[in-house]
């Protein structure tokens, strides 16, 4: 049964045109992912599906009696409620307390919010979004509306909403950035483009294949349209007799054809490598500790970072994340231990919540004011061509900040960190407010970073897609080292904790064999480790490897050249046989890496068993 019909809706916002004569509809048990980039109007078509927005245009029609319950993305809470009783609010009644009010416990613990009689406006901005969050999903309601659930949430939050959202029967529209989450959770994908809605019946890994097709079919037909416009074209200027009924059809065509517009394509967001040279002393961080009254934080952490590491931390919210961050750059003090950091690092830190804002500049303003010109592989560029690169056209490079979305502050603040042209950057929660598509494009940017990256997020695909080695906080402050990407660390934890069950069990009774739980896991889960399949990482490197040894190949070559035509330069001639020697070495490490790859390929093709 249809629950909510959008017909032909059209809506404007500060001089944008969000919506041309778009068209949505909601069945019952639909859950529905709405992506597109930052600007587009995905918050906006939230609100008046929800009914706290008017179309300038259209009908939205509601079944009889529908509820709908609507998270937003920064929650505003009654002046002395609490957040236990604002998570009861609209939710509980005289008969129903006692069950209701133990089922939003249950909930906010899950959530992290231990203190329940705690102000609500006295929470940060996280625990807010928590809280409110917690009084959606304790709702009956028919249709759950949900802007940016999984922000603020760590891995462990994020894996029980997954849950809870997959067992829940009622429909569900909401706007993620989490594409592990989209595609879990979520039976159809709205892509909001060019003020068009465009339908997919899929998850989140289906749509990529089904807008690629789409894009491909629109290709085909404007082809198609410019060949018969040119035949049609050349026809008119022979001359056509307008008096035939006949011709005056040929002339409509005409018309038609050249009156249809070509399908737009999207626009792209491309990064040039802003860079700064980065000398042998990196960051060093020696024997570091913190605590806050009786609380540790951070206990006796030490990490020498290599150029090119590709760190993610990880851990659950509050546990010194982003105070670690804060000690790398020199914001909060460590209680002991000591932070090196060389003399040709250039730090550049993207936080969890954008810098100050001056919101009365003007975009372009407050991008020259970090740098007017960088320099990138292509060469000097401009502040004004880097914000197209970015994705804000000229005419939008004078508009005043403050008419710009939350998601275009954040990709407006990421092109501030990357114009002062850092050689280390820190990402503290980066994806928080990013629309998929500028993700995805600053993941490829990292692939080619030439310095060292340390990112703090809770979006596993993110960091399965960039990081190389986790760093895990885990009990009383210790960080302990995971290597791979995050679906690596979620298999070694599994493997611990399975063992650490075993040597309990082993402890209490040495002959029994292990615990019932330990070998409960391995029935179960034993099998999977066994069965061999590529990591993310491993997957993409098997993808490249053989053109990186090729380039390789090639660039040892030219080095080869280089030497003879250097053999009267002593000091020339010894700095190329140093490169040459590098380049032999990365060689021959990356062809037994191929050979690895090649072997475990073969072994999955087999049928995955070592």
């Amino acid at each position: 049964m249809n629950l909510l019909t959008i017909e032909n809706l059209t809506k404007s916002y500060t001089g944008r045109q969000l919506f041309d004569h778009a068209s949505f509809s909601l069945s019952e048990g639909e859950k529905v992912g709405v992506i597109g980039i930052n600007g587009t109007g995905k918050s906006t078509l939230l609100k008046i599906a929800a009914g706290l927005e008017e179309p300038d245009g259209g009908t939205v029609t509601r079944g009889n009696g529908l509820q709908i319950r609507y998270l937003p993305q920064n929650p505003v809470f009654e002046k002395g409620s609490t957040a236990l009783s604002s998570v009861l609010a609209g939710n509980v009644t005289e008969q129903n307390r006692w069950d209701v009010e133990s089922q939003a416990k249950a909930m906010l613990n899950k959530l992290g919010i231990g203190d329940f009689e705690a102000e609500a406006e006295t929470l940060s901005g996280g625990q807010r979004k928590r809280v409110a969050l917690a009084g959606v999903l304790l709702s009956s309601a028919d249709i759950l509306i949900l802007d940016e659930p999984t922000n603020h949430l760590d891995s462990e939050m994020a894996g029980w909403l997954e849950d809870y959202l997959k067992k829940r029967k009622n429909a569900l529209i909401m706007v993620t950035h989490d594409r592990y989450f989209l595609d879990s959770v979520t039976n159809r994908i709205v892509e909001i483009d060019q003020g068009k809605l465009y339908s997919y019946q899929a998850g989140y890994s289906g749509f990529l294949k089904l807008k690629e097709e789409r894009e491909a079919m629109a290709l085909a037909s404007e082809r198609k349209r410019q060949s018969l416009l040119k035949t049609e074209i050349a026809w008119m200027m022979r001359g056509a007799r307008a008096r035939s009924t006949k011709q005056k059809a040929h002339i409509q065509r005409y018309e038609a054809l050249k009156n249809t517009e070509a399908p737009k394509t999207e626009a792209a967001l491309s990064l040039g490598s802003v860079k700064s040279r980065l000398g042998k002393t990196t960051v060093e961080l020696h024997h570091i500790s913190k605590a806050y009254g009786d609380r540790t934080l951070i206990r006796d952490f030490s990490y020498i970072f290599l150029k090119q590491d590709r760190i993610g931390i990880i851990g659950r919210n509050g546990c010194g994340k982003s105070t670690l961050m804060n000690i790398i750059m020199g914001a909060v003090p460590a209680d002991s231990g000591e932070v090196v950091i060389g003399q040709t690092v250039k730090l550049g830190y993207f936080s969890q919540e954008n810098e100050y804002m001056d919101t009365s500049l003007r975009v372009i303003d407050y991008i020259r004011n970090a740098a007017e010109y960088v320099q990138t592989e292509e060469g000097s560029v401009s502040a004004s061509k880097m914000l197209e690169r970015f994705l804000f056209p000229s005419d939008m490079q004078y508009t005043v900040i403050e008419r710009l979305s939350g998601g275009e502050r954040r990709r407006l603040y990421l092109l501030r960190v990357l114009m002062e042209a850092p050689n280390v950057l820190i990402l503290d929660e980066p994806t928080n407010d990013l629309d998929i598509r500028t993700m995805m494009v600053l993941e490829d940017y990292l692939d080619t970073f030439p310095g060292i990256v340390i990112a703090v997020s809770h979006d596993r695909y993110f960091l399965d897609r960039v990081t190389r080695r986790i760093f895990a906080f885990e009990e009383d402050g210790r960080l302990v080292q995971y290597e791979g990407g995050y679906t690596d660390y979620e298999i070694a934890r599994e493997w611990k904790d399975a063992a650490l069950q075993d040597q309990n069990a082993g402890d209490k009774k040495q002959s029994g064999g292990g615990s019932a739980a330990a070998k409960a896991w391995k029935q179960e889960k034993g099998a999977r480790p066994k069965k061999l399949k590529f990591t993310y990482q491993e997957q993409r490197e098997f993808e490249t490897i053989e053109d990186e040894i090729s380039g390789l190949e090639t660039e040892l070559a030219e080095k080869e050249t280089q030497i003879e035509a250097a053999s009267s330069d002593y000091t020339a001639l010894n700095r190329l046989l140093e490169e040459k020697e590098a380049l032999s070495a990365r060689l021959e490490e990356r062809m037994e890496r191929w050979m690895y790859l090649e072997e475990l390929a073969a072994k999955i093709e087999a049928g995955g068993q070592p």
